[in-house]
């Protein structure tokens, strides 16, 4: 087993009926930490608060099972305890209101990483589903904003000119929490070479997304289907910037992530790759990650390598984002 497995994003539906038991799907996959979704630019910031309120009640409520990572030590903490710890993310940068103060407040309540567009443009950033956009002046106040409150800068979803300026803009390393590179996956949501290599000169790290639709696989993905991304990108940009960022996306009967009235086809256009024509929306199956390990094995990769692509890589950078700022610990 390796020696951490991270998993830097998954989604669970944005609604108070979600049973948080979901979650024990990664556990079943020796996952060692989560990072949900808790909000995209769709959704109002007081429907978000609503979401951060009730999955840490339910978080909290099954202390035998998970763990609200708020520092970078409670991640050794619930390794050693065998519980899933479990961080939140944000999709997108609307629910800030265009005011930089609001990071270290969705920081407090537990969001350890965001990116600043949901494939639209926006006041802060260009999102990967319209008019390639550089950063804005608003969005190099959010870069800095980020890095100082200790959460990790992502680059999903975000439009190639922004993603790269943010890179460029950042003092922290900077991930793209669940892509692929667009050599293999083709899909405009995936990202290219210069993104990638960007993205490495950070110390950054890419989570190989494993949604069908971006990896390009004619059926559900499977592990040969993760290792083909793995390895191109270790061929690209080398070992200590790849990791896992699965997406996942559960559905639950009745629950909604979206707010009356949200134009579904804004978000996930069809001339843009999505809909029913666009090829299968399934996710490689979270239980599955022990296989991915040994098949790394297999392939040739050093046992302290697969620790690395599992986990270790985002943990390093974990440990530049979130560690000055944890309360009641030592700068570096």
């Amino acid at each position: 087993m390796p020696s951490f497995t991270w998993d830097a994003h998954a989604c669970l539906p944005l609604d108070p009926i979600v049973p948080i038991d979901l979650l024990d799907t990664y556990r079943a996959g020796h996952i060692d930490y989560v990072c949900i979704n808790v909000g995209m630019d769709m959704n109002s910031v007081a429907h978000i608060l609503r979401v951060i309120a009730d999955f840490r009640a339910k978080i909290a409520a099954h202390p035998d099972k998970y763990m609200q990572i708020e520092t970078f030590d409670d991640l050794a903490k619930a390794k050693k305890a065998g519980l899933l710890g479990v961080g939140f993310d944000l999709e997108g940068s609307m629910m800030l209101q265009d005011m930089p103060e609001m990071v270290p407040v969705f920081a407090k309540l537990g969001v350890k990483q965001i990116h600043f567009a949901y494939n639209r443009n926006n006041s802060v950033a260009g999102g990967c589903h319209d008019t390639d956009v550089p950063l804005t002046a608003l969005g190099h106040e959010m870069v800095k904003a980020v890095n100082a409150a200790g959460m990790i800068m992502d680059c999903s979803h975000t439009g190639r000119q922004s993603s790269l300026d943010i890179m460029r803009v950042s003092n922290k390393p900077v991930v793209f929490s669940h892509a692929n590179p667009k050599a293999l996956g083709g899909h405009e949501r995936c990202i290219d070479d210069e993104q990638i290599k960007a993205c490495a000169d950070t110390n950054g790290v890419i989570g190989v997304c494993g949604f069908q639709r971006f990896i390009k696989s004619a059926n559900a993905p499977e592990v040969e289907d993760m290792l083909r991304h793995i390895n191109y990108l270790v061929e690209l940009v080398g070992v200590n910037h790849v990791g896992i960022g699965l997406d996942t996306m559960p559905s639950v009967k009745g629950a909604n992530d979206f707010p009356e009235g949200v134009d579904r086809a804004y978000y996930w256009p069809a001339e843009r790759g999505y809909g029913p024509n666009a090829g299968g929306a399934a996710v490689f199956d979270p239980r599955k990650l022990p296989m991915l390990a040994d098949a790394l094995i297999n392939e040739g990769y050093l046992p302290d390598d697969v620790d690395k692509i599992m986990g270790e890589n985002f943990i390093r950078v974990a440990k530049e984002s979130w560690l000055s700022c944890d309360t009641g610990q030592n700068q570096e």
